[in-house]
This record gives structure tokens, C-alpha cells and sequence, in this order.
């Protein structure tokens, strides 16, 4: 049994080889897809009795704000697709959209910015006993939604869900990861009562 243990060890030299390579194309996978979602509930919410929506209108920049330098977010077309995959998703979710007399209102932004992910990685010793390293750096669009449930009578914030993933840059996949990113979001939000 230990002759066959070490024969097959012998016989796959390079497989030590390859699993940090493998690693390393599943964590950049990793890090380049997938949504992170992070919510927050404000401490007195209560959600009894909400299971109506309507959308919030975006807000403006404030004066002297720095514009977002993603032409594919600041235009109103994907402005139209976020409130539609919102929507959808609240809907989804159990909600009824109504135009007027809510029990929930619904905010949203998005943003977008480079990202890189830097890793370095430690082989152990290798010849002459120098530490073999390397160091992998992936550059990527990252995309920020962020959507809130308001008390349309109060103004105050019930809860806050973000969502954070890799963004491509073709447009229509663009708008697919943004929806895949408030679906995502908008499945935390608690279920609607009566």
C-alpha cells in the first residue's frame, strides 16, 4: 500500500503544480463574479401591514457633487431599466405596486468604479531554499446598488439593502448584472405582511 501511495504520488509531479493555478482561476472567479448583498433593519422598523410600493423618484446630484464618470449608469435608459428590475423584483418578492398611498416607498442608487484585486501567493521554498512567490493583480468594474424601504409617512429609513458585484462592459450584460444584482437585494427585504 505505501509502494502504490508513492507511485502515484511520483506519478503526478505537476498536479502540485497546477492546484495553486487552479486556485488562483477559481478566486479570481470569485472575485469577479457573485453578488454580495449587506443589509441593515433600522432597530424600531416594523414592518406589520406593508405589502404596497412605489418607487421614489432618483435623486438629484447635489451642487458641487462629482458626477459619476460611468456613462452606462448615468443615462436614462439604464435609469429605466434599474426602476423596472426594482419593480420586478419587489413584486417577486410578494409587494403590490401602486402609484399612490404606499406603505413602503423605494430609493435606490447606483454607482460604479474600478476595482483591483491584488493576491499574492506563497509556493513555500523552492531551489536553494528562496521563497517561491507570485503576485496576480485582475482589474474589474465594480458595480454598487443600493435600495431602500422608506416609511412614505415619516421619511425615515426602514432598511437598507447593498449589493456589490462585477459589472461587464457590454451594455445589455451591463444591465443584466445590475438586475441580477436588485434581485439579489430586494429577496432580503422582508416579506410583506397584512
Amino acid at each position: 500500500h505505501t509502494e502504490n501511495t508513492m507511485r502515484s504520488k511520483r506519478s503526478h509531479p505537476s498536479l502540485s503544480r497546477a492546484l495553486p493555478a487552479l486556485a488562483t482561476i477559481i478566486l479570481a472567479l470569485g472575485a469577479c463574479g457573485g453578488v454580495q448583498v449587506r443589509t441593515l433593519v433600522a432597530p424600531d422598523a416594523n414592518f406589520s401591514g406593508r405589502n404596497t410600493f412605489h418607487l421614489l423618484r432618483a435623486r438629484a446630484r447635489a451642487t458641487g457633487q462629482r458626477p459619476s464618470n460611468d456613462p452606462m449608469l448615468d443615462n436614462p435608459i439604464t435609469n429605466e431599466r434599474i426602476r423596472t428590475a426594482i419593480r420586478s423584483a419587489m413584486e417577486k418578492r410578494g409587494y403590490r405596486y401602486v402609484e399612490s398611498g404606499a406603505s413602503i416607498g423605494i430609493a435606490y442608487y447606483a454607482a460604479a468604479r474600478q476595482k483591483l484585486d491584488v493576491r499574492n501567493w506563497d509556493y513555500g521554498y523552492g531551489w536553494r531554499r528562496f521563497p517561491r512567490q507570485r503576485t496576480e493583480v485582475y482589474e474589474y468594474t465594480e458595480g454598487t446598488v443600493i435600495v431602500d424601504a422608506v416609511d412614505p409617512s415619516t421619511h425615515t429609513l426602514l432598511w437598507r439593502g447593498q449589493g456589490r458585484s462585477a459589472v461587464s462592459d457590454d451594455p445589455d450584460q451591463y444591465a443584466k448584472d445590475l438586475e441580477k444584482t436588485i434581485d439579489a437585494i430586494v429577496a432580503k427585504l422582508p416579506a410583506p405582511t397584512q
